[in-house]
């Protein structure tokens, strides 16, 4: 009983009621400010410039083609490392795609990577950001024939090129790794290809974002919204399907059989304890949503919890299917005439992917929303191991535990709930350099979960407690 009492006195329920989020550092204002619409218009300007980046067009033409779009891309991110002294390592991984269903003869494809090494405990942790440089018209398999790709992907690609040029400059607890990627419309290739190799590897890649279709705010019914931005965030499908596919002794896509044991091992015991909603996916969902509206006043953040739109897929799917954390951003609305289509006007109507159609400072406000997101999950902790929710005894208060970090820079720890039917953290309580604690809050009518704060007040993605029985 006077234990009871004790942590009841420690811990008064004066949370919140809302996800604690620590306003914008100086560091982070500056890079919001330092992202260029400018910039980020010549650069979509410039790869629809090359005519067609189709996956299967022209290697060899220094004007045309996605040969040559690659090669000015990577020199693009060369020239922004030197500008920031060099340590942003900025390389091209080739590989060879074989012949399948969109792609006719075994291929040499290549994913632009620039990877921003991180400092201490945390380096090891590694954020993934991305757009694809490819593009096609009607016809999926026309190599030939014009594409222009300005939303799809320019301005995803542009995005993450201007993300990097910007935090180049800074240093970063996480490793950052900004891609530019090939073949997502032949069957997400490029992203497919790094998200297999790094699993082998056993990278511990903590998140990924894709941003792919992020160039206008306008819709094909004149729907406008220049301040909401959708994140699609759901890892419950994939691996249901995968798992579902494992355990009937059928092939699971591509994803090998190690990522599906990985997932069985990391993510399955989290089904079973009924956090089919808080899988790595949700909580990094709920951390670029918060981060974002904490840093731009007025722009909000659709949180879609499902892993894309009705049938269609981007380059975080890969990632899905190997256990990690991915989501996509996409602009509010689409407007499917300026998508997939041949370049014509037909009845008075522009069809075309073209630049005149991308709101470029919308752009720029979809990178400050990763920007927001990346700085300051790269500047938390790990998220805490261990979380159990003591489940021993029957009671109306909640006791949560956890394993103490060794990392120094962890200054404390902070549990977060939600009702049962909320998509975001509504309630905190910063509980210090504790690993257990008791709440007031009865574990049958709330979730919770726990999160690392550093020593600059950033907290981690959250960790959903399994039960202590």
């Amino acid at each position: 009983m006077q234990a009871r009492l004790t942590a009841l006195i420690l811990f008064p329920l004066l949370a919140a009621t809302a996800q604690a989020q620590t306003p914008p550092a100086d560091e982070l204002k500056a890079m919001l400010a330092e992202v260029s619409p400018a910039r980020i218009e010549s650069r979509i300007r410039k790869l629809v410039a090359f005519g067609t980046r189709h996956t299967l067009s022209d290697i060899a033409s220094e004007t045309r083609g996605i040969g040559a779009a690659r090669r000015w891309i990577t020199s693009e991110m060369t020239t922004c490392s030197k500008l920031a002294g060099g340590r942003l390592q900025v390389e091209e991984q080739s590989f060879i795609e074989p012949a399948g269903n969109r792609v006719p003869q075994a291929t040499e494809l290549v994913n632009v990577v620039a990877t921003l090494p991180g400092r201490g405990a945390s380096k090891s942790r590694v954020l993934v950001v991305s757009g694809h440089y490819d593009s096609r018209n009607s016809d999926v398999m026309d190599s030939l024939g014009e594409a222009p790709g300005a939303n799809d992907d320019a301005s995803g690609t542009a995005a993450v090129m201007e993300l990097a040029c910007v935090m180049a400059g800074r240093q970063f607890d996480a490793t950052l790794v900004f891609m530019a990627v090939p073949g997502e419309e032949q069957g997400l290739l490029g992203a497919a290809q790094w998200a297999r190799e790094a699993r082998a590897a056993g990278t511990n890649v903590e998140a990924m974002i894709t941003n792919d279709i992020v160039g206008s705010s306008r819709g094909d019914a004149g729907q406008a919204d220049p301040k909401r931005l959708r994140l699609f965030a759901d890892g419950l499908d994939p691996l249901v399907r995968l798992l579902t596919a494992a355990n009937a002794n059928r092939p699971a896509s591509d994803a090998d059989a190690r990522s599906v044991a990985a997932m069985q091992a990391e993510l399955l015991p989290l089904l079973q304890a009924g956090g089919n909603e808080d899988l790595p996916t949700h909580q990094l969902g709920r951390h670029l949503k918060a981060a974002a509206e904490a840093a731009m006043p007025g722009f909000s953040v659709q949180l879609i919890q499902r892993r894309d739109r009705y049938l269609r897929g981007g380059d975080h799917i890969p990632f899905l299917e190997r256990g990690y954390a991915a989501v996509r951003f996409s602009e509010p609305f689409e407007n499917f005439a300026h998508q997939h289509q041949n370049p014509r006007t037909e009845n008075g109507i522009v069809y075309g992917d073209l630049p005149e159609f991308v709101d470029f400072a919308y752009v720029a406000d979809v990178a400050r929303a990763n920007l927001a997101g990346l700085a300051t999950l790269a500047w938390a902790p790990a998220p805490p191991k261990g979380v159990k929710l003591d489940a021993r005894e029957l009671t109306n208060d909640s006791t949560l535990e956890w394993q103490a970090s060794d990392d120094p820079e962890v200054a404390g720890y902070r549990i977060v709930w939600r009702d049962t039917d909320s998509a975001a953290w509504q309630q905190f309580k910063d509980v210090g350099r504790a690993s257990r604690a008791t709440l007031p809050v009865s574990k049958d009518n709330v979730v919770f979960g726990v999160q690392a704060v550093s020593k600059k007040g950033y907290a981690s993605l959250a960790s959903y407690p399994l039960p202590r029985r």
